[in-house]
Protein backbone atom coordinates (compact mmCIF):
# COMPACT_ATOMS: atom_id res chain seq x y z
CA UNK A 1 0.00 0.00 0.00
CA UNK A 2 1.28 3.42 -0.95
CA UNK A 3 0.94 6.35 1.43
CA UNK A 4 -1.95 8.66 0.53
CA UNK A 5 -0.82 12.28 0.35
CA UNK A 6 -3.22 15.18 0.87
CA UNK A 7 -1.64 17.57 -1.65
CA UNK A 8 -4.11 19.71 -3.59
CA UNK A 9 -7.13 18.57 -1.53
CA UNK A 10 -5.79 20.22 1.64
CA UNK A 11 -5.10 23.46 -0.21
CA UNK A 12 -8.60 23.49 -1.78
CA UNK A 13 -10.21 22.88 1.61
CA UNK A 14 -8.18 25.68 3.22
CA UNK A 15 -8.81 28.15 0.39
CA UNK A 16 -12.54 27.47 0.49
CA UNK A 17 -12.74 28.34 4.18
CA UNK A 18 -10.43 31.36 3.91
CA UNK A 19 -12.51 32.72 1.02
CA UNK A 20 -15.55 32.74 3.33
CA UNK A 21 -13.64 34.33 6.23
CA UNK A 22 -12.50 37.31 4.16
CA UNK A 23 -13.02 40.55 6.09
CA UNK A 24 -12.85 38.95 9.55
CA UNK A 25 -10.43 40.51 12.04
CA UNK A 26 -7.20 39.07 13.43
CA UNK A 27 -6.35 35.43 12.87
CA UNK A 28 -9.97 34.65 12.08
CA UNK A 29 -9.37 35.54 8.43
CA UNK A 30 -6.07 33.74 7.74
CA UNK A 31 -5.55 30.93 10.30
CA UNK A 32 -7.46 27.86 9.19
CA UNK A 33 -8.63 26.60 12.58
CA UNK A 34 -9.82 30.02 13.78
CA UNK A 35 -11.35 30.73 10.38
CA UNK A 36 -13.31 27.45 10.39
CA UNK A 37 -14.76 28.27 13.82
CA UNK A 38 -15.64 31.83 12.80
CA UNK A 39 -17.18 30.84 9.45
CA UNK A 40 -19.26 28.02 10.96
CA UNK A 41 -20.53 30.32 13.69
CA UNK A 42 -21.38 32.90 11.04
CA UNK A 43 -23.31 30.33 9.04
CA UNK A 44 -25.23 29.30 12.18
CA UNK A 45 -26.16 32.91 12.90
CA UNK A 46 -27.18 33.45 9.28
CA UNK A 47 -29.44 30.38 9.36
CA UNK A 48 -31.09 31.39 12.63
CA UNK A 49 -31.48 35.04 11.70
CA UNK A 50 -33.17 34.27 8.39
CA UNK A 51 -35.99 33.00 10.60
CA UNK A 52 -35.73 35.79 13.19
CA UNK A 53 -35.94 38.45 10.47
CA UNK A 54 -39.51 37.42 9.67
CA UNK A 55 -40.56 37.84 13.32
CA UNK A 56 -38.85 41.20 13.61
CA UNK A 57 -40.56 42.59 10.52
CA UNK A 58 -43.96 41.45 11.78
CA UNK A 59 -43.26 43.22 15.11
CA UNK A 60 -42.31 46.40 13.24
CA UNK A 61 -45.47 46.33 11.11
CA UNK A 62 -47.67 45.78 14.17
CA UNK A 63 -45.98 48.68 16.01
CA UNK A 64 -46.55 51.00 13.04
CA UNK A 65 -50.19 49.97 12.60
CA UNK A 66 -50.80 50.35 16.34
CA UNK A 67 -49.33 53.87 16.37
CA UNK A 68 -51.41 54.91 13.35
CA UNK A 69 -54.66 53.42 14.68
CA UNK A 70 -54.20 55.12 18.07
CA UNK A 71 -53.74 58.45 16.28
CA UNK A 72 -57.18 57.76 14.80
CA UNK A 73 -58.70 56.87 18.18
CA UNK A 74 -58.73 53.06 18.01
CA UNK A 75 -56.60 50.29 19.48
CA UNK A 76 -54.69 47.79 17.34
CA UNK A 77 -56.70 44.77 18.44
CA UNK A 78 -60.08 46.45 17.85
CA UNK A 79 -58.82 47.68 14.46
CA UNK A 80 -57.78 44.18 13.35
CA UNK A 81 -61.06 42.73 14.64
CA UNK A 82 -63.01 45.40 12.73
CA UNK A 83 -61.08 44.69 9.53
CA UNK A 84 -61.86 41.00 9.79
CA UNK A 85 -65.57 41.70 10.39
CA UNK A 86 -65.82 44.12 7.45
CA UNK A 87 -63.94 41.65 5.23
CA UNK A 88 -60.86 43.69 4.39
CA UNK A 89 -58.10 41.17 3.73
CA UNK A 90 -55.01 43.41 3.78
CA UNK A 91 -51.96 41.91 5.46
CA UNK A 92 -49.93 43.72 8.12
CA UNK A 93 -47.14 44.60 5.69
CA UNK A 94 -49.54 46.42 3.36
CA UNK A 95 -51.38 48.11 6.25
CA UNK A 96 -48.11 49.37 7.75
CA UNK A 97 -47.05 50.73 4.37
CA UNK A 98 -50.37 52.55 3.95
CA UNK A 99 -50.13 53.90 7.51
CA UNK A 100 -46.69 55.38 6.82
CA UNK A 101 -47.23 56.69 3.27
CA UNK A 102 -50.92 57.64 3.11
CA UNK A 103 -52.38 58.91 6.39
CA UNK A 104 -55.70 59.99 4.86
CA UNK A 105 -56.20 56.61 3.20
CA UNK A 106 -55.38 54.82 6.43
CA UNK A 107 -57.87 57.01 8.32
CA UNK A 108 -60.57 55.84 5.88
CA UNK A 109 -59.63 52.20 6.53
CA UNK A 110 -59.83 52.87 10.30
CA UNK A 111 -63.32 54.35 9.84
CA UNK A 112 -64.41 51.24 7.92
CA UNK A 113 -63.03 49.02 10.69
CA UNK A 114 -64.75 51.15 13.37
CA UNK A 115 -68.15 50.73 11.68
Amino acid sequence: MAKVKTGSVRRKRRKRILKHSKGYRGGRNNLKRSAVEAVEKGWNYAYAHRRTRKREFRRLWIARINAATRMNGLSYSRFMYGLKKVGIGLDRKALADIAVRDEAGFAKIVELARS
